[in-house]
Parts: structure tokens; C-alpha cells; sequence
């Protein structure tokens, strides 16, 4: 079994979900993490972010739920409005750093995150992606050839693909995987207890 990450690096209820993510990978080593990037901001929804406006009140509610921080370099770009959020441009360098550290994918996603909603960088520009992994100790020269390679393009594309095959389509889903099978562990925001909870029943069901 494996657990299966599917979140998006511009999703916030994704970022309140970093610790939970965080604690879960390191109470279960002997589960191997895969991170997909979902898809949240592509096509018509690559618009200035003044369009969205719930994004402030969801803010607070994720703050209030998990202790979430929103930086100030964030916080600027949510005043301004006119920063665009392209999810496929960051799957792109998830999939990069992914790429170069595959063990880590949990890790990185939560750094790609925190580059976003703390310091306000854009996923769309290779300057986040060599500072990512530089801060991680990865290679930063062979992560952004990775980000402008055609591989990342079709690994982003291949993490849509599998989202939607797995039936996921909400932000952020853990799912425990086993061959065929997959069962959500959790969806939006859950607790390391609950996830916990919910990986010792899913045992206790194969088990019997």
C-alpha cells in the first residue's frame, strides 16, 4: 500500500493541509508518498486573482482550522490582484523537483507551498524552483532544465490525467492506494489523528 497525495500547489486548503501531510509521512515511513498535481487553475480560470474573491474569507477559515501562516510577500499579491495563478505551469515544477528527488515529493510540495502562500513567488517563474532546490539541497540547475523540459510538460499533463481517473476533484485528497483500490483518507482538511484513525481501519478491513 502507498499513500497518494492529490493536491494543488495554488490551492490553500492545500497549504492548511501541509502539516497534517508532514506529520502523516513521518509517522508511516514504510508508506512511500506520491504527490499529483491536480489541475485547479488551468484554462478559462487563469485569471487575476481579484477575480476570485472568496479567497480572503477562505483564507482566515484555513488559518482558524489549521494554523495555516499567509506571509506578508502572499499577502502583498492578494492586495495587488493582478497575479494570475497558472496550476499547470506549477505542476510543471512540481514535477521537476519530483523529478529530482522522488522520495521527497511530500517535502517538496510543502516547500513549493510555503514559496507561494509565505514568500509570494511566483510558480510560474524558474527563479522559485531554483530557490526550492537550493533551500532542499537538490541540484537547482538540472530542477529548472527539468522545469522548461518537455518531460515536465507530459508529467504535468499525466497528473491531470490520473487525478481525474482516480475521481478525484477536490483539493487537497490523500487516498491510501493498493493495486486498483483506493480509499480516501481524507478530503479538504482532516487531523493526523483522523487520518490515522482512518489508516488503521482501512488495515483492520484487509486484515480480516
Amino acid at each position: 500500500m502507498k499513500l497518494v497525495y492529490v493536491f494543488d500547489a495554488y490551492c490553500g486548503w492545500s497549504h492548511g493541509f501541509s502539516r497534517t501531510l508532514r506529520e502523516v509521512a513521518a509517522k508511516h515511513p514504510d508508506l512511500p508518498v506520491e504527490v499529483l498535481s491536480g489541475g485547479l487553475f488551468t484554462g478559462a480560470r487563469r485569471v487575476p486573482i481579484r477575480e476570485f474573491g472568496y479567497v480572503k474569507g477562505a483564507n482566515a477559515k484555513i488559518n482558524e482550522l489549521t494554523g495555516a501562516e499567509f506571509g506578508e510577500g502572499y499577502e502583498r499579491l492578494i492586495a495587488d490582484g493582478s497575479f494570475v495563478m497558472d496550476s499547470e505551469a506549477a505542476a510543471r515544477g512540481m514535477a521537476a523537483l519530483r523529478q529530482n528527488a522522488p522520495e521527497r515529493a511530500a517535502e517538496l510540495a510543502v516547500a513549493l507551498q510555503h514559496a507561494f502562500y509565505v514568500d509570494g513567488q511566483s510558480l510560474s517563474e524558474p527563479t522559485t524552483y531554483r530557490q526550492v532546490a537550493e533551500e532542499a539541497r537538490l541540484d537547482a540547475g538540472a530542477v529548472v532544465a527539468a522545469f522548461h523540459s518537455p518531460a515536465a510538460q507530459a508529467a504535468a499533463e499525466a497528473d491531470f490525467r490520473r487525478t481525474a481517473e482516480l475521481g478525484v476533484d477536490a483539493f487537497p485528497t490523500l487516498l491510501a492506494v493498493d493495486g486498483d483500490r483506493a480509499v480516501v483518507l481524507a478530503s479538504g482538511h482532516a487531523t493526523t489523528d483522523e487520518v490515522d484513525r482512518r489508516l488503521s481501519a482501512q488495515a483492520t478491513r484487509d486484515a480480516s
